[in-house]
């Protein structure tokens, strides 16, 4: 076969950037001061992310590193936001916040959370202060009691232009679009929490959180006022909490209604009242829903990956090669989406994004800057696409269960998922499942299926079904590779997965991005693996994935192939002829892919390891009086090291050129 060299035009590719020095990190709130990458500054830089992004404060009010007199000390406080138009100086101060690593605790004599407290009752201004380290969060402000200055805490700090009763109890329109890793953050605090006071598992913990996650989703989708919350008052105290715990136990109950096959043995929300409040407060502030697809992924896979990951051979796709793979067939409006193996649902939730991006970039164009016209005429498409084009199938009734959730959480679709092997015959999958008519009529196909001889299908009645559950043999005089009449005892999932999702496609026109270990594409025995792929398929692909792009969780050499079903009359042409017809294929090497073995982010570097910074403009929604606009921002930030896109984009090109 011809073989394309177009992917070798992607090193060409140039980056207008700034350099940032190896080992540093570019400050947010200036945009060009280099900090020392340390894990405080981790946190710091993410809470100056949610100030702006979230809280709306403006970059030109925030100070970093602001000197506070202290008595005769000079401290620095992390970062101090002052009202529009006034001088940066300690008695005009508003809100201070202070940043530590995730391993210093709040209960620290020196950097806990007293430190605040001293800077705040140093400044006479102050009304608002904030102590984090990323995994646990607290909120205070400034009271008068007995004619004494004392401070409360409180669920959260108060979005610009509103006052202390809104930021008590929220409203839709203000919930915060979670940016960066706060969602991560928030996530992170709210596991631990229930694992630390209420003595349970980690697993255990998850089931408990999934639950609150589906009553925030389901306040934020059904109700026209905010049940999901808690006031500072009803932190603490007998009361308070037991009246949170009622609120949430209504929610929950309608969730029940709602999604009878995730919580069928679920009586009820099994948290303590106050774990149950203080859970509430870290959650609040959010709109799940308009949260940012690659936040929330990012803090679900976390969550998930912590406590779920089997040991079936499952693990989970990165969302670089999810992304990657779905910008290769550019699913759309009317395509049938299946994902066979879907895991916890990321080339699904990928894939389902795609479109409903296209889809509002469609009404954008159509309605201009009228935000609520836009989303209402987005959302039936969204809602008809989702619902009727978007399948996934998993043996692992606990992921199906959490992919559930995760699809509820990014846009909804999960009437598509179904707990099934994917491998047994059609037949005995459930009456719901049968009557989507799968099998020949798929569009669009991903999945990374279940690999390794330690997890062999040994079923005769599975094996029996497949060309490559039998034996085969090798013709020297024909150079071919023949099916002969025995079943293999034994075949690893992923050779009889290659077999059934090329089943799963239309003929002539359905395609399919399938993750497969590279010994299926290299060793010898399994050349009537390949042959069996040859005859059946048109080959579009193969893209060799760097060896880290599954660390730090298991090393294994894969590639993507990329596959077009041929039409049964083009198959029997070519078995009549003898030969196979020869067409180019597109080859290329993510030997970048954002990360290193341990599973730390990489980033480009210059000639002398200094780190690259670019500007990118992005699209947010924000509110002007009360009224959604679209607005573009431009941004800086590092610049992955990672060519998938880039791969993706060069076959895009590719492909059309041979139409």
């Amino acid at each position: 076969m011809n073989t394309s060299a177009s992917a070798a035009r992607l090193a060409d590719k140039k980056v207008t950037a700034i350099i940032v020095q190896q080992g540093k990190v570019l400050d947010f709130i200036d945009g060009e001061t280099q900090r020392p990458e340390t894990p405080e500054e981790y946190v710091r830089q993410e809470i100056a992310k949610s100030l702006v992004r979230e809280y709306r404060y403006a970059k030109a009010d925030i100070e970093v590193e602001f000197t506070v007199q202290v008595g005769t000390r000079k401290p620095r406080a992390d970062l101090v936001v002052f009202p529009p138009l006034t001088a940066h100086e300690q008695e005009h101060a508003r809100i201070i916040v202070e940043c530590k690593a995730p391993t210093v605790k709040a209960a620290d004599k020196k950097d806990g959370v007293e430190q605040l407290q001293s800077y705040t009752a140093a400044c006479p201004n102050v009304e608002y202060g904030m102590w984090t380290n990323g995994v646990e969060r607290f909120c205070y402000r400034r009271i008068v009691k007995v004619g004494k200055v004392a401070t409360e805490e409180v669920p959260d700090l108060p979005e610009y232009g509103r006052g202390e009763e809104e930021a008590e109890r929220p409203r839709f329109d203000k919930l915060k679009p979670a940016t960066s890793d706060a969602l991560l953050f928030a996530f992170r605090r709210c596991h631990n929490y229930i694992a630390g006071n209420q003595g349970l598992q980690k697993p255990q913990a998850f089931w408990e959180l999934l639950k609150l996650i589906f009553c925030k989703i389901h306040d934020e989708r059904h109700n026209d006022e905010v049940e999901f919350f808690t006031t500072a008052n009803e932190r603490h105290g007998v009361n308070g909490p037991l009246k949170v715990q009622k609120r949430l136990e209504a929610l929950f109950t309608q969730v029940k209604d709602d999604y009878p096959t995730i919580f069928r043995e679920s009586k009820g929300i099994d948290l303590k009242p106050v774990v149950l409040a203080y859970l509430v407060t870290q959650l609040q502030m959010y709109s799940l829903l308009e949260s940012d697809i690659d936040v929330k992924g990012r803090a679900y896979e976390e969550i998930v990956g912590a406590n779920l990951r089997g040991d079936r051979g499952e693990f989970f796709t990165p969302r670089n090669i999810c992304r990657m793979a779905v910008a290769m067939l550019d699913p759309g409006e009317k395509q049938l989406v299946l994902d066979p193996a879907c895991g916890t649902g990321g080339f699904l939730i990928t894939a389902m994004n795609h479109v409903i991006e296209k889809i509002r970039v469609a009404e954008i164009v159509k309605w201009g800057n009228k935000v609520e016209r836009v989303e209402k005429a987005a959302k039936d498409r969204i809602k008809k696409f989702a619902e009727q084009l978007i399948v996934g199938m998993d043996f692992n009734p606990e992921l199906v269960k959490a992919t559930k959730m995760n699809m509820v959480m990014n846009n909804d679709g999960e009437g598509g998922l179904y707990q099934a092997n994917s491998l047994e015959a059609s037949a005995v999958w459930e009456a719901k499942l049968r009557e989507r008519d799968l099998m020949g009529n798929v569009d669009l196909l991903f999945t990374n299926p279940p690999f390794g001889s330690k997890i062999p299908v040994t079923d005769p009645a599975i094996l029996e079904q497949y060309d490559l559950g039998h034996s085969w043999s090798y013709d020297k005089s024909t150079d071919r590779w023949n099916k002969t009449g025995p079943v293999h005892k034994s075949q690893p999932p992923e050779i009889l997965f290659i077999e059934r999702c090329i089943k799963f496609l239309k003929p002539g026109t359905g395609r399919a991005a399938i993750v497969l270990p590279d010994g299926i594409l290299g060793s010898p025995g399994l050349g009537y693996v390949r042959e069996w792929i040859l005859r059946n398929t048109r080959v579009l692909a193969s893209i060799d994935l760097h060896a880290d792009t599954f660390q730090p969780f298991v090393s294994i050499q894969t590639s993507v192939l990329v596959l077009e079903r041929k039409a049964e009359n083009l198959i029997a042409v070519e078995q009549a002829a003898g030969k196979m017809n020869d067409y180019p294929v597109f080859m290329a090497i993510a030997n970048h892919v954002g990360h290193d073995k341990r599973g730390n982010t990489t980033y480009v570097r210059d000639d002398k390891g200094n780190e690259k910074v670019e500007e990118v403009k992005e699209q947010v929604k924000e509110w002007h009086d009360d009224t959604p606009v679209y607005r573009e921002q431009t941004t800086r930030r590092k610049v992955l090291d990672d060519n998938t896109l880039q791969i993706a984009q060069e076959f895009r090109r590719w492909l059309s050129e041979q139409d």
